[in-house]
């Protein structure tokens, strides 16, 4: 048994017509495809540009973390290759830094601002929908291609991921090429296409390290059972797949692990100054065994069985803290999967249609496993990853079923579909009862009256088939599309921005719920001991509940006590600072929750989840004027605890600032007798006070592995800065001028 969408299409009989102009096939498309395809294809490209470039711009600097990175490698071709922080290249971002050259390259050419930054995140995302459509149509229908395209560009995590300077953009649409190639060679046996698989995932590897390495065994094994040469063959050329991945991902490793350490930034995130540590420990095993030394706090001794991350088991991509974000459609993509594999059963060996659910359907489900049980950091928009696949699922498995629709079983199983994604929808829509109060109830109806409708397809007049499916794809669509729309109309700033309405997603430090204007629903645990300009204004609703057994607080260990209103908990949190904010405890060493553009407070976690968490600090007028005097004399303008205070003064002044410990303070780097050398030969302005993670931290925190608080050699400099040099206030902002010994 074979479908018509089984094989590629075959030649024509009769000689070929006269080849048509490039341009009247790129608007055209295939000779078979009906004459409103291409030109609809070409629309759903041109709306999902439209969406995800509008108000773009208020977002700013989104992740100032990265947007500094950025503007290092916009002004230094040696901090574009390693990805430092700064054009002096003290330190490197957490990551490899193929994600940044896009943006670097493009603020280069347009100059730093908002749109140079993010327009090369928008344009993945348009690349990503074409890809999608482009891998769907080739095994179905140009209908299911335009639906799969426009399941991904609605999913509300991928419209936030799409305009946002975080790596996950890169690695989406990477990953998706790889699916597409390693379809592509199971169509036709051709080695180059998984060469190119290989070069798409050693790529993706350069943008966020192992993650990239997720789907490849539903890849290799798809192609090693479904390749349609014989096994010797096969087994080559996954070799030679495997060697392009190598090289494509291993050749910046190792330029960088040979590298004369002296010469070259030290490799932030890791605490032995090696790239390497950092794939295998932070980046790597740590995230899913929660031991990640040096980081902002890794899993384990959570509540409720989960770590600081939020609860880990087979449901948390359906949970409070991460469903809002992508799985609107994944009750029906399981069952479409398995509808499909069910159709196909009986196909050959070398089924390029089969093929297709394999590879999208096995790197969906793979996926979904490691972040369900991974213990370490875990951000609700890493579920970005999942669109792609779970796109391709619902495109195939929807055109499959319909080329079918005669069939009783596959009317049954497309309405199915239609009442999974109908009840999931209202579920989720009823977690934000004041966001449009009225779509959940229009999503249930909906979906049920389509699998009325859907269960009846092969004896119903094709008119009424069609009306049923269309309602059934628009109560599908009508629940993420809100989302997606409330999450376009918000600014996102920070390092954990999550997508939706207020309170679509619960916070990720335990799973505990933050929205808009409410901050932490019973404070932040064991109060929130500011630094520089701590406000701490979050007003909760409720309690935190107790922490777990052995527990010590945050960080060190799961939630202590019982939060209060107003962060006002029985912390016990053993990260010691000493800015004193106006909150009490010890919970969040010395650091404030510094505000996002959302709702301009400080202290406040952004709607719809951390928005604002570990952002960068508000930079004066007059700072920025004082920085800018003389800069031109110095290699760093200033220098300042913790990358997140240092990224706002860089990019307010497009002036080198290095961030001393990297992303929190904790990697040791510079050491007190380097940055005595470097202030000794005058590369250093001005030393910021306060910083650390979120542009508050205080002064002698020493947790490691934590949640925060400054490394011994972070804390070291801070002293000798204090007792040796001249404070210069400015505003609310305290610098201390290198160049100027303290009197007496």
């Amino acid at each position: 048994m074979t479908t018509q969408y089984d094989q590629p299409p075959q030649a024509a009989e009769t000689p070929p017509a006269p080849r048509a102009s490039f341009a009247h096939r790129v608007w055209r498309g295939r000779p078979e495809d009906p004459s409103w395809a291409r030109p609809a294809f070409w629309a759903l490209l041109a709306a999902t540009l439209v969406l995800y470039l509008y108000d773009l711009s208020a977002s700013g600097f989104a992740n100032s973390f990265y947007s500094a990175a950025v503007q290092a490698g916009s002004t230094s071709w040696k901090a574009f290759f390693f990805g430092s922080l700064d054009g002096g290249n003290a330190i490197t971002v957490d990551k490899p830094s193929a994600f940044l050259w896009p943006m670097a390259l493009s603020v280069r050419i347009f100059g730093l601002g908002s749109w140079a930054v993010l327009v090369p995140e928008v344009l993945m995302g348009v690349g990503s929908v074409a890809v999608v459509y482009a891998a769907v149509r080739r095994r179905s229908s140009a209908v299911a291609g335009l639906v799969a395209g426009a399941v991904l560009a609605l999913t509300p995590v991928a419209a936030l991921m799409f305009r946002f300077n975080n790596p996950d953009a890169m690695l989406a649409l990477l990953m998706a090429l790889a699916c597409y190639f390693t379809v592509r060679a199971v169509e036709d046996g051709r080695t180059r296409w998984l060469v190119w698989a290989g070069v798409a995932i050693g790529f993706a590897f350069l943008a966020k390290t192992l993650q990239a390495f997720l789907i490849l065994p539903p890849l290799a094994l798809v192609y090693a059972v479904c390749g349609p040469v014989r096994l010797r063959r096969r087994l080559v050329q996954l070799g030679l797949a495997t060697l392009a991945l190598v090289v494509s991902g291993g050749w910046w490793v190792a330029v960088v692990e040979l590298w004369p350490a002296s010469s070259r930034p030290y490799i932030g995130g890791s605490q032995h100054n090696s790239f390497l540590e950092l794939t295998f420990g932070y980046n790597g095993l740590g995230r899913i065994n929660g031991d990640e030394t040096g980081s902002v706090g890794g899993g384990g001794g959570g509540m409720g069985g989960g770590g600081r991350w939020g609860t880990t088991g087979w449901d948390r991509m359906f949970g409070a803290e991460v469903g809002g974000q992508v799985s609107w459609l994944l009750p029906a993509a399981l069952i479409l999967l398995i509808a499909g594999l069910w159709a196909t059963r009986k196909l050959g060996r070398a089924s390029a249609t089969r093929a297709s659910f394999l590879v999208w359907g096995g790197s969906l489900l793979i996926t979904m496993a490691v972040f369900s049980y991974m213990a370490g950091i875990f951000h609700q928009y890493y579920t970005v990853a999942l669109a792609p696949y779970l796109a391709a699922v619902v495109g195939m498995g929807t055109g499959l079923l319909w080329e079918r629709r005669t069939e009783t079983w596959a009317g049954v199983a497309l309405a199915a579909a239609s009442v999974a994604s109908g009840a999931w929808g209202y579920v989720l829509l009823n977690r934000t009862p004041d966001h449009l109060p009225w779509l959940r109830w229009l999503v249930l109806v909906g979906g049920l009256v389509a699998a009325l409708g859907l269960l009846f397809l092969g004896r119903a007049p094709r008119n009424l088939a069609l009306g049923a499916a269309s309602v059934g794809l628009a109560a599908a669509l009508a629940g993420p599309t809100a989302y997606t729309l409330s999450t376009v109309n918000s600014a996102h700033t920070g390092s954990i921005p999550t997508a939706g309405p207020a309170g679509a997603s619960m916070m990720g430090f335990g799973g505990r719920p933050g929205g808009r204007g409410e901050g932490m629903r019973g404070g932040f645990p064991g109060g929130m001991p500011g630094g520089q300009n701590a406000q701490g204004q979050g007003q909760g609703k409720g309690q935190m509940p107790p922490g777990g057994a052995g527990g010590q607080g945050f960080p060190g260990g799961g939630f202590p006590g019982q939060g209060g209103q107003n962060g006002q908990g029985q912390g016990n949190g053993q990260g010691q600072g000493n800015g004193q904010g106006r909150q009490n405890g010890q919970g969040f060493p010395g650091g404030n929750l510094p505000g996002n553009t959302r709702t301009g407070e400080g202290g406040r976690m952004g709607a719809g989840g951390a928005g604002g968490l570990l952002d960068g600090a508000k930079v004066s007028a007059e700072a920025e004027k004082l920085l800018k005097a003389d800069a031109d004399s110095y290699t760093w303008v200033a220098a300042s605890i913790g990358s997140q205070n240092a990224a706002s003064y860089q990019l307010a002044t497009n002036k080198a600032v290095m961030a001393i410990g990297g992303f929190n303070g904790t990697d040791p780097s510079p050491t007190l007798a380097q940055f005595k050398r470097y202030v000794a030969k005058g590369e250093i302005h001005y030393f910021i006070a306060g910083g650390g993670m979120g542009g508050g931290m205080g002064r002698a925190g020493e947790a490691r592995g934590g949640m925060g608080g400054e490394s011994g050699t972070a804390s070291g400099i801070s002293t000798w800065v204090e007792a040796n040099f001249k404070k210069v206030t400015v505003g609310s902002a305290t610098f201390y001028d290198l160049a100027q010994k303290k009197a007496g």
